[in-house]
């Protein structure tokens, strides 16, 4: 199959099968994770490097297993700006440690036309960890679904953009699982933003305020809301693919979202620049 490569393995995450498996292992017996039992739609996860982030993520889709199996994921993220195109991938295949995913072309297809987007191929993309950073874990936990990655930026077509996923999982009869991915505030000398200076209350308020206003508009699914607050307070890198997975699981019934995890690097990491992480189902 036309297979992209894998671009982060062996550097953010294990590239070795046994060596991820140990990983998953690992993060799926951490006891800081309080989720319910529900058959949940989907969720937010981060995309730092497994050392940083990889627990939240995994626990959030492992969560998913919860009902029947997914045919595909919906997977919404890149780091992009609002004057930014819409991304693609519409067939082939995404290389993980666990073996390839394949793209749900169907659905691909449908929703490249409906809307403008750049289409990507395993031979000409951009490199980018978002969706990467969460496709070992939907390999191992899901190894039977496929996969649409879709890069949507912080504007109001996003939204659409989730909502039309949804209707056309509808209409061929595909049950789907919907992910967003985002980190939040990027914090410090390395980011540019320094609006706390430094030292522990920048942390505080990093954690307590800046991270506090978006992960609230997230828990309200208000997507057109989470844009919005991004783009004025630097509290989300990929608000564009929070909004269209927010959409898109109220498009598939949700009516609640809530925090499973928050973190930040500087819990693992200390220092003057830091990122903050949470972990959301709905």
């Amino acid at each position: 199959m036309n297979a992209r490569r894998a671009s982060f393995a062996g550097s953010w995450y294990p590239d070795i099968p046994e060596a991820c498996e140990r990983e998953i292992k690992l993060f799926l017996k951490s006891s800081r994770f309080e989720i319910s039992a529900g058959q949940w739609i989907g969720g937010i996860v981060p995309h730092a490097g497994w050392y940083y982030s990889g627990a939240i993520a995994c626990n959030i889709i492992h969560a998913l297993k919860a009902g029947p199996t997914p045919d595909v994921f919906i997977l919404f993220g890149m780091h992009l700006h609002p004057r930014s195109p819409n991304y693609i991938m519409k067939e082939g295949a995404w290389e993980t440690p666990f073996g390839e995913l394949p793209i749900e072309s169907d659905i691909a297809h449908d929703l490249a036309q409906q809307f403008p987007f750049q289409v990507e191929t395993a031979k000409s993309h951009t490199k980018d960890n978002t969706i990467e950073l969460q496709l070992p874990f939907i390999k191992y936990l899901f190894p039977q679904t496929k996969i649409v990655p879709v890069g949507v930026p912080p504007k109001a077509s996003s939204v659409e953009i989730g909502e039309a996923a949804v209707a056309i999982c509808n209409q061929l009869g595909v049950t789907a699982r919907i992910i967003g991915t985002t980190d939040l505030t990027h914090y410090g000398f390395n980011y540019g933003f320094i609006p706390e200076g430094t030292g522990t209350s920048a942390v505080d308020w990093v954690r307590d305020q800046n991270d506090r206003r978006v992960i609230d508009a997230m828990l309200s699914m208000n997507a057109p809301g989470i844009i919005e607050e991004a783009l004025a307070n630097q509290n989300a890198c990929c608000s564009g693919a929070v909004a269209a997975a927010i959409a898109a699981g109220k498009a598939m019934g949700a009516t609640s979202a809530v925090e499973a995890a928050y973190a930040t690097s500087y819990d693992k990491s200390p220092g003057d620049s830091f990122v903050g992480y949470v972990g959301i189902l709905f």
